[in-house]
């Protein structure tokens, strides 16, 4: 075994500073013997409990000769203290405890062989208490600091923050994704797609005709989902969300080569989380939002609403609606989701809703910027997707065309540029029904009759469709999307069929 104090001296930097009169967790006798079983036996590194890096390592020197081993494996070569000698003979720290000597020393007795799964793990818990005592240090010296302006809130969602990452694996130093990685990580997205018939390689939206357009929801991308009010944006997330949840809990139970599901959680600035779950009950029971609310039910749609509620018990989505939230404090509330229920997907109803950190509430462009990348941090930090309902300008009520364009998008352009998709709902169906003729009589003249025949056929046509526009896809195409809506139950599905011409666009 090595020795213990001339490790201790070559162990240096802030990371392994503890408060005065303690040591810091870690046991160098571990890592050394978990050190040795791999060099004996490279295939210990494919049996890990635990995704160990050099950063895990207490000493130093045993995080490089770990880095060291991981790069030789990974080009298929045998790593032995005698393959490693090469890249030793010139390390100071080494030559402290013997030279390159040192590595046949780790390898001398084999104890690591009987456990080398329990030491990955010791050795990978006591460095993430290593990282919560230089958070209670950062979180007690940021606290007793006065010198500049005291924030105690951004110090405390800086503190959750810090915590997070902990819970999430992460080391104070965070190294850049390597490019082998990243591509197997798009294998992986491939392959998923491939078991779904080539049709979706991202988490599903619940409605194919979404799916087939985007190929699903991707981790770390910020959509877009806006509409002028009366659009049903809020009931195209909400089903969204609860499709998402619903796969996840069918996977659950029947398994299968992929999950394309994932826990959701919607946070609601508008509505309450009781008028939410209405909606959702209504859809799931097909029974009108209206007679729900009123309570004029019959015997056998209570039957439906009792089964809807029976099935809808284990869904696991999440609903926050904490009215006024801040981006900084939906991002620590998402994080706690996050770490609870590892959530795979956050709906934002709606994001003009959400409040800065005031220091641009002076303008608002300069606010709204601010809460949209916001937005695309928390996406790309918790590796999920985020769908961010928005409003629209009323300069779509004052054109002909009334479909959506991204010039519509309210108070900030850096919506678009931060969002990888922007969605517009659009529903010909509610524009054309303000438009219509009083209703003829049988006094009415011919003219007046045709006139209101030939809006009732177009109505007839129009009548619970809808139109996804697709006007920014950052790794796809854009287009039109068809949609069918069922007003009364708030719930959007998916067409069968090829000719999309009679949903208002051609």
């Amino acid at each position: 075994m090595p020795d213990e104090d001339l490790l201790i001296r070559t162990t240096t930097g802030d990371s392994q500073s503890a408060p005065q009169g303690r040591t810091l967790p870690a046991n160098l006798e571990a890592e050394a013997a978990f050190l040795g079983a791999v060099l004996i036996d490279n295939r210990v590194l494919e049996e890990l409990p635990v995704e160990l890096r050099p950063g895990h390592f207490f000493a130093p020197i045993h995080g490089r000769i770990f880095e060291r081993i991981v790069t030789l494996v990974d080009r298929q070569m045998v790593v032995t203290p005698v393959t490693l000698k090469p890249y030793f003979d010139g390390d100071e720290a080494l030559s402290e405890l013997g030279g390159t000597a040192y590595l046949a020393q780790l390898t001398a007795d084999g104890q690591g062989l009987l456990a080398p799964r329990e030491l990955a793990q010791q050795i990978y818990d006591l460095a993430l208490l290593r990282e919560l005592v230089s958070v209670g240090r950062e979180l007690v010296e940021g606290a007793l600091d006065t010198s500049e302006e005291v924030e105690p809130q951004r110090q405390i969602e800086h503190a959750e923050k810090r915590l997070f990452e902990v819970a999430d694996g992460a080391t104070s130093e965070k190294a850049g994704t390597s490019f082998r990685s990243a591509s197997m990580e798009a294998i992986k997205l491939v392959e998923a797609a491939m078991n779904s018939g080539g049709k979706l390689s991202g988490k599903t939206t619940g409605l194919a005709t979404i799916d087939n357009k985007t190929a699903g929801l991707h981790n770390s991308d910020l959509v877009i989902l806006a509409g002028r009010p009366g659009m049903g944006k809020s009931s195209l997330a909400m089903n969204i969300a609860f499709n998402c949840a619903e796969e996840h809990l069918r996977f659950l139970r029947d398994g299968g080569p992929h999950n394309y599901g994932a826990p959701a959680a919607f946070f609601s600035l508008e509505m309450s989380a009781d008028q939410l779950a209405t909606r959702i009950l209504a859809e799931q029971a097909e029974i009108s939002s209206e007679a729900l609310r009123s309570g004029n039910l019959k015997r056998d749609e209570f039957q439906k609403l009792s089964y809807a509620a029976q099935k809808l018990a284990e869904l696991p989505l999440y609903i926050d609606d904490t009215p006024a939230l801040s981006i900084s404090a939906l991002r620590t509330r998402a994080r706690r989701l996050k770490r609870r229920h590892d959530i795979g997907l956050i709906v934002v109803d709606y994001l003009q809703l959400l409040q800065g950190s005031g220091r641009a509430s002076d303008n608002r462009v300069n606010e709204i910027s601010e809460i949209s990348r916001g937005l695309k941090t928390l996406a790309k930090e918790l590796q999920v997707p985020v769908i961010a309902l928005s409003q629209l300008s009323r300069a779509v009520e004052q054109r002909e065309d009334k479909r959506p364009m991204l010039s519509d998008l309210r108070e900030s352009g850096s919506i678009e540029q931060d969002a990888d998709m922007v969605w517009f709902i659009f529903r010909a169906d509610y524009y054309h029904e303000a438009l219509r003729p009083e209703m003829p009589s049988e006094t009415s003249s011919e003219g007046d009759k045709e006139k209101y025949r030939v809006w009732e056929d177009r109505y007839l046509e129009l009548r619970n469709k809808a139109t996804l526009i697709v006007a920014k896809q950052r790794h796809g195409s854009t287009g039109n999307v068809p949609l069918l809506f069922q007003s009364e139950f708030t719930k959007f599905t998916s067409p069968n069929m090829k000719d999309y011409s009679d949903f208002g666009y051609e």
